[in-house]
C-alpha cells in the first residue's frame, strides 16, 4: 500500500476537524465572528476532503472532478477569514455587504475561471499525469489567473496578519495567549501553502490542505481553553448590549477596549474604529470623563457632560482583575441622572419658596398682631363708651364717639388692604402688566382717597404735576406706590402742614418727588428704612398707626417697574421720597430739552 493512502486518510481527519468546528460555530450562529469563521472552516473542509480522494484517483478525469471539488472552498477562504480577523480585532464596521461584495470579485472570478478552465486555460495552462512517486498525480502549469489568484488571497493574509500582530501588542497579558493562539492557527493553511509553492523543499504533492489539520488542533485548543474567538453565551451578549447604563472598558495603557451601545449614545463620534486607540484621544471632547479615568483607584462621581443635551450622568469606575488580583484594565460605568437632578433643583426651589412664606407666614402674623390690636382695642374702648352713654340716658357725646369709631374703622379697613396687597405680592398673586399712564391723573384719583384723612390734620396737597405727564408702569402697583408715599407723608406731618408733588424727566424716566413738613427721619433710621423687609411701624405725629411695610411695597413695585426709590431728609423740617418710572416707549425718542414740571432737589 502506497503512502498516499494514508495521507488520505489524514486529510478525511482534518475534514473532520474542520466540520466538528463547524458544528460548534453553527451552534452560536448568532454570534457574526462565529458565522465567518464557521463558513471559513467549511471552506477548507471542502478543500482537503477533495484533496483526499484527488491523491487516490486513478485518472485525469476523476481528479478534475475532485479539484471541482476542492475549488468550491479554496477561492473563498481567505476573504472569510479575513472577515473574522476584522471581526475580532474590533473591526466589525468595516464588514459591511458592500464591502463583503467587493472583496468577493476576484474570488468569483478564481471560481468561475477553473471551472470554465478547458475554454480558455488562464487558470491551469496544462494538466498532465505523472506517476513519479508510485501513484497517478496531476502536474498543473499555473496560468496567469491562477498567480492573481495567490497574490491576492496572500495580501489579505499580510493584512490580516498585520492587524493580529497590531491587536497582540497592546493586549493586556491575560489576551496575549488566545491571540498568539489564533495567529499560529492562522499560519497553517498559509504557511504550507507558501511551502508548496516557493519550492524550496521538494513537495511531490500539496501539502496545504494538511495545514487545516494543524489549524484545527490550535483553534480547538484556544475555544476550549481560552475562548479564543470570543464566542460568548449570547444571552451576555445581548445584556451588554441592551444596558440602560453606558459601559466604556479600558486597558492597562487606557486604549479603548469595548464599550456598549448606551456609550455610542453619550460620546459623540464614538464607533468601533476607535478601539485600540488611546482614551486621550477618543475623549478628547469630554475632559471630565478623561479625569475620572485617570484616576488610580476605584472611584464615583457626579458629572455633566458637554454637548446640546448637557446631560448628568452617575459614573463610576472600576479596575477589573484577573484571578492573581493582578489589574488588566477599567471599566467605567455612566448612569444618566439628569431626571433625578432636575428633580432635586425643582425640590430644593419648593423648599427654599416655602421656608420664605412659612417665614413670611411668622412675620406678617406678628405684623398683624401688632397692628391691628391697638386699633381694635380702641374700637372696643369706644363701644364700651357708647354702651355707658345708652345706658345712662344722655346721648351728649354720642355723634361725637360714632364719628371717632368710624375713623378707626376706616383705619383699620386701610391697614387690613395693605396687608392683603403686601401678601398677594409675596404669592405672586399680582400680574405685572405696564401700560402707558398719565402721571397727574392718577395723582389726582388718589388725592381724592385720601382728602378726607388730610383734611382732619388740615394739610394741604399741592400736586404740580404738569399735565400730560406720561409714564410706563403697571396701574395697580402705581396707585399703590402713590398711595403709600401720600399716606405716609400725611401721617408724619404736623397739623397744618403740607405736601407737594413734582416731576421731572431724566433720560428715559420720570422722576417724582413727594415732600412732607413733617418731623423728619433721624440718621438711624436712614440708614436702614429701605433695607429692612419688615420694618416695625412707627407712630404718625397725630398717634397714627401703620403696618410698617408701605415703604417695602413701594420699593419692591417700584423695582419692578424699572426704577428706583430713595429719599432726602432733614430732621424737624421734613423729608422727600422719590422715585423714578420709565418713560413710555414711545417718548423715549422724543428731544431730551422738552421735559415737564419744576427741577428736583435731592
Amino acid at each position: 500500500m502506497t503512502y498516499n493512502v494514508y495521507l488520505s486518510a489524514l486529510l478525511m481527519a482534518a475534514t473532520c476537524c474542520s466540520l466538528l468546528l463547524v458544528y460548534l460555530c453553527f451552534k452560536r450562529r448568532d454570534l457574526p465572528i462565529a458565522v465567518s469563521y464557521g463558513l471559513g472552516m467549511l471552506a477548507g473542509s471542502f478543500y482537503s476532503f477533495g484533496y483526499a480522494f484527488e491523491i487516490v484517483s486513478t485518472s485525469l478525469e476523476h481528479i478534475r472532478f475532485w479539484l471541482r471539488v476542492e475549488y468550491i472552498g479554496i477561492p473563498f477562504g481567505t476573504v472569510l477569514w479575513f472577515i473574522m480577523v476584522l471581526q475580532y480585532t474590533g473591526r466589525q464596521s468595516w464588514v459591511r455587504p458592500r464591502n463583503i461584495a467587493l472583496m468577493m470579485i476576484v474570488p468569483l472570478i478564481t471560481f468561475t475561471a477553473h471551472n470554465t478552465n478547458e475554454w480558455h486555460h488562464l487558470f491551469y495552462t496544462s494538466m498532465t499525469m505523472n506517476e513519479t512517486e508510485g501513484f497517478p498525480l496531476v502536474t498543473l502549469m499555473k496560468g496567469p489567473l491562477y498567480k492573481l489568484h495567490v497574490l491576492y488571497s496572500y495580501s489579505f493574509f499580510i493584512i490580516g496578519m498585520f492587524y493580529l500582530l497590531q491587536m497582540l501588542f497592546r493586549a493586556v497579558r491575560g489576551m496575549k495567549k488566545q491571540i498568539v493562539l489564533m495567529i499560529i492557527g492562522s499560519w497553517g493553511p498559509f504557511g504550507f501553502t507558501l511551502i508548496y509553492l516557493s519550492d524550496a523543499i521538494y513537495m511531490p504533492i500539496d501539502i496545504s490542505p494538511f495545514g487545516f489539520l494543524f489549524s484545527g488542533v490550535f483553534y480547538m485548543w484556544g475555544i476550549y481553553q481560552f475562548n479564543m474567538l470570543r464566542i460568548a453565551p449570547l444571552a451576555l451578549q445581548r445584556v451588554f448590549e441592551s444596558m440602560e447604563e453606558a459601559v466604556i472598558i479600558l486597558d492597562t495603557d487606557n486604549c479603548l477596549t469595548s464599550f456598549n451601545r448606551s456609550a455610542k449614545g453619550i460620546v459623540g463620534g464614538l464607533n468601533y474604529r476607535n478601539t485600540g486607540q488611546p482614551a486621550a484621544q477618543v475623549f478628547s471632547g469630554y475632559p471630565l470623563l478623561l479625569k475620572m479615568m485617570a484616576q488610580g483607584h476605584d472611584s464615583a462621581s457626579r458629572i455633566q457632560l458637554a454637548g446640546p443635551d448637557g446631560n448628568f450622568y452617575n459614573v463610576h469606575l472600576s479596575f477589573v482583575r484577573n484571578k492573581h488580583l493582578k489589574i488588566v484594565g477599567k471599566m467605567l460605568l455612566l448612569r444618566d441622572v439628569t431626571e433625578a437632578v432636575h428633580a432635586e433643583e425643582r425640590l430644593r426651589d419648593n423648599a427654599r419658596q416655602l421656608s420664605e412664606l412659612n417665614m413670611f407666614k411668622d412675620r406678617m402674623f406678628s405684623v398683624v398682631a401688632h397692628d391691628i390690636r391697638d386699633p381694635l382695642a380702641v374700637l372696643v374702648n369706644l363701644m364700651e363708651l357708647l354702651e355707658e352713654e345708652i345706658q345712662d340716658g344722655s346721648g351728649d357725646h354720642d355723634e361725637e364717639i360714632l364719628l371717632e369709631m368710624g375713623q378707626q374703622i376706616r383705619n383699620t379697613f386701610g391697614l387690613v388692604e395693605v396687608l392683603l396687597d403686601w401678601f398677594r405680592s409675596q404669592r405672586e398673586g399680582m400680574i405685572f402688566d405696564p401700560v402707558t399712564r398719565d402721571l397727574a391723573y392718577t395723582v389726582r384719583a388718589n388725592l381724592r382717597l385720601l382728602q378726607q384723612r388730610s383734611d382732619t390734620k388740615q394739610i394741604q396737597i399741592i400736586s404740580e404735576i404738569p399735565e400730560e405727564s406720561y409714564i410706563y408702569a403697571d396701574k395697580e402697583m402705581l396707585d399703590l406706590i402713590i398711595r403709600n408715599l401720600l399716606s405716609n407723608a400725611i401721617k408724619f406731618s404736623y397739623r397744618g402742614g403740607s405736601i407737594r408733588l413734582k416731576a421731572e424727566r431724566r433720560d428715559r424716566h420720570m422722576v417724582i418727588a413727594v415732600s412732607d413738613t413733617g418731623g423728619g427721619i433721624s440718621p438711624e433710621q436712614a440708614g436702614t428704612l429701605l433695607q429692612d423687609d419688615y420694618r416695625i411701624s412707627s407712630s404718625g405725629t397725630s398717634g397714627e398707626r401703620g403696618v410698617g411695610l408701605g415703604l417695602t411695597l413701594c420699593r419692591e413695585f417700584v423695582q419692578l417697574n424699572g426704577g428706583e426709590l430713595w429719599f432726602d431728609s432733614v430732621p424737624s423740617k421734613g423729608s422727600t421720597f422719590y422715585f423714578s418710572l420709565p418713560l413710555p416707549p414711545e417718548a423715549e425718542l422724543a428731544p431730551a430739552g422738552k421735559q415737564h414740571g419744576e427741577g428736583l432737589s435731592q
